[in-house]
This record gives C-alpha cells, sequence and structure tokens, in this order.
C-alpha cells in the first residue's frame, strides 16, 4: 500500500470525540432495540492493547441483553505477545466448544480484533465468525500513533514485526471476518485495518474514534446484524 504510513501523532487528538461516540448509543436505542436477538450463542469480546474486560463492558452488556451467551477474555491487561495469547484463548475456546458443542464468535477490538484472526488462523473449527474493529492488520503497531511507544515498551522492531506479521498472512483465514474500520480513528492508519489477504472479508466504514467504536451506538448495530447474519 504506497500511501500507508505512520500517523502524525498529533491525529491523537481525534479521540476527543470518544463522548460523542458514547452519546451515540441513546440517540440509536430504537435502532439498537431492533437489532436481531441471539439464541444463546457463544460470544468472547476481546479488549485492545493496555485494556482489559472493563473496556468492553459495553459491548458485552448489550451483547448480553440480545440474548447471546457473551464473556470477556479473561486475561487482565492486554499487553500484546499475540501469540502467546492466541494460544491461552484456544484453551479456553476448545473448552466452550466442549461444552456448548458450537463455534464461538470473535468480537476483537484493536489489537484484540488481531488476536481474533491468529486464533481463526490456527483453530479454524473454533471460531464461527470475526468482528474487528479498528484492528491493524498491516504493519501491527508501525502504523499507528502509538507505535513508538509500544517499541519502547516492549522493544519489539517495527519493520520486524511487520515482517511476521507479512509471512503470517500468507496462511489463509477462511473465516468469515467483519473488519470494521474508520478514518477518523486516531491511533490506527485506516488503511491498516484493510485485508487485502484474506478471501472472506467485508469491510465497513463508519464514522468513529479508535477507542469510541466499542461504545458507537453505529458499530453496536452493525455488530448485532453481523453476528446473527
Amino acid at each position: 500500500m504506497s500511501e500507508l504510513k505512520e500517523p502524525h501523532p498529533l491525529r491523537l487528538f481525534r479521540e476527543m470525540r470518544l463522548p460523542f461516540d458514547f452519546a451515540s448509543l441513546p440517540l440509536r436505542a430504537i435502532n439498537l432495540n431492533k437489532a436481531p436477538r441471539g439464541d444463546g450463542e457463544p460470544v468472547m469480546v476481546l479488549p485492545g492493547y493496555l485494556a482489559d474486560d472493563s473496556s468492553t463492558w459495553v459491548i458485552r452488556a448489550y451483547l448480553d441483553y440480545l440474548g447471546y451467551d457473551v464473556r470477556g477474555w479473561g486475561l487482565g491487561l492486554n499487553r500484546g505477545g499475540v501469540r502467546k495469547k492466541a494460544a491461552a484463548l484456544i484453551e479456553q475456546l476448545e473448552q466452550v466448544m466442549a461444552d456448548r458443542g458450537q463455534s464461538i464468535r470473535l468480537v476483537g477490538q484493536s489489537l484484540g480484533g488481531v488476536i481474533s484472526r491468529e486464533i481463526a488462523r490456527e483453530r479454524p473449527y473454533l471460531v464461527d465468525r470475526i468482528i474487528t474493529l479498528g484492528s491493524p492488520v498491516v504493519g501491527g503497531p508501525k502504523y499507528t500513533t502509538l507505535g513508538s511507544f509500544f517499541s519502547m515498551l516492549t522493544g519489539n522492531d517495527h519493520d520486524r514485526v511487520e515482517e511476521i506479521i507479512n509471512e503470517r498472512n500468507k496462511v489463509l483465514i477462511k473465516t468469515p471476518i467483519t473488519a470494521i474500520y474508520s478514518r477518523s480513528d486516531g491511533v490506527v492508519a485506516w488503511r491498516a485495518c484493510i485485508d487485502d489477504h484474506n478471501p472472506n472479508v467485508e469491510h465497513v466504514e463508519v464514522s468513529s474514534s479508535h477507542g469510541g467504536m466499542g461504545v458507537n451506538g453505529i458499530v453496536l448495530e452493525i455488530i448485532a446484524e453481523r453476528l446473527a447474519a
């Protein structure tokens, strides 16, 4: 992607619109209430980088209201380590599938979406479908405004991480994916959310901040529709 580059740090100011994303919930209340219902299907919601299950409580509460069997990821703060986290969650999902006899729907915000994709890549039979919210599927942290901070915190080299991701993308994900992205994203370059590798991906553009995708009424409507499709 010739136009893909690290966002300017000033883009972080776009995250100041998060309260407006949250305010969209009551404005979309009628539509949210009319959304298709679940029937106890298992759904797991994965948080973004340096976030935990508390960051996804709005999504989980809404999906619980719609009738899904919703759970958080239960791994505390998401400090990265995609392969390690995916392996831990595969154990959880195998138990869920053994107990319920159903594959699991995954909703992943930002890095949580990246981890969801790796689970499906490794164990496609465990995952019914994936919905990602502002997930940097190209380049990982390289094309985010927090990339330098991530590199300092972890000691990982951006270019090396991008090489690993490119190599992983050679193994296709056949699980259906809905990739929700926003050009107003103040953290992830929106083009980094576009998946040109896998055959069964639907891209849906919304107007939202990065952090606000988990509390944006329109995003919640899309999640509900795609989970029930």
